[in-house]
């Protein structure tokens, strides 16, 4: 008794906030530290340990922590969602014999979540890109894919679009993917997210000057945006063109406040080690 009440006293009423507000940083370590010491977790202190494993790389960690706070809180399709993104990554790095198990566990989890909550956009996204990208024999498919964008487009008209495009990408319709993200910008012209994924297609196809356009305009919009740095830097490097700016957006974004949304510190970090190589 007296060791659970030692234990209670240091984590005070406050911490769960100021974890939060790590993580929200990107400071996931002393997020996970900070949470660890709470003798009794509720599903949102267990939600948030599951974030900061999963953002550290500790999938199966994080796994476990999804699975209490939805077994707390079986109705959340937040937790449902989060566990079929943890059984994504299981999917993507276990050995070739777990991962057809992880990723039908990841469908079935995101379809979950899709069902508790038809609103749930994150998940309704996460679900197209695995009927996109994921075969058959796996519950993928074009069909399912294109059914899903409808109720996307419910919600958000823009992403319909973007979703569009994407199909139409996997399929080699090359102008209708171009004329689906002009699209999507026209419906959400000061959303930078959409000029950078123009600007993204452009690069891939070849089109460099128009490409170096968007991202300038992306950049207009969103000034130091460390997802436009990112972004182009990868564009950069993807094409093996302009690495010394690569390298340059690159050490920027490891010096800018970075939010959970934006690709981890490790990807750039990775990025700036070939852009290096490739110089």
């Amino acid at each position: 008794m007296a060791v659970l009440l030692l234990a209670t006293s240091l984590f005070a009423a406050g911490d769960w906030k100021r974890a939060r507000q790590l993580y929200q940083r990107t400071e996931y370590s002393a997020s996970l530290q900070l949470l660890l010491m709470d003798p009794t977790p509720d599903a949102p202190t267990y939600g948030l340990i599951g974030k900061n494993y999963y953002m550290l790389g500790e999938y199966k960690q994080s796994t476990e922590a999804f699975q209490k706070a939805s077994t707390m809180e079986p109705a959340s399709s937040e937790y449902i969602h989060w566990l079929g993104r943890c059984y994504g990554r299981r999917a993507e790095t276990a050995s070739p014999f777990l991962a057809p198990a992880n990723a039908s566990k990841a469908r079935q989890y995101f379809e979950k979540a899709v069902e508790l909550d038809p609103k749930n956009e994150e998940a309704l996204n996460d679900l197209f890109d695995y009927y996109l990208q994921a075969p058959g024999f796996l519950g993928g498919g074009f069909d399912k894919a294109d059914a899903l964008a409808k109720k996307i487009g419910a919600l958000n008209p823009a992403e319909y679009h973007f979703a569009q495009a994407q199909l139409a990408e996997k399929k080699k319709q090359f102008d209708t993917a171009e004329e689906q993200l002009r699209r999507a910008i026209a419906l959400a012209p000061r959303q930078v997210g959409r000029v950078v994924d123009l600007a993204k297609y452009l690069s891939k196809r070849g089109r460099f000057q128009e490409s170096d356009a968007e991202f300038e305009q992306a950049e207009k919009i969103a000034p130091n945006s460390p997802r436009v740095m990112f972004a182009k830097a990868h564009s950069y490097i993807e094409q093996n063109r302009n690495l010394e700016q690569a390298k340059a957006l690159l050490q920027r974004y490891l010096q800018s406040n970075l939010s959970p949304d934006d690709p981890p510190r490790e990807e750039a970090r990775k990025l700036l080690k070939q852009a290096k190589a490739g110089v």
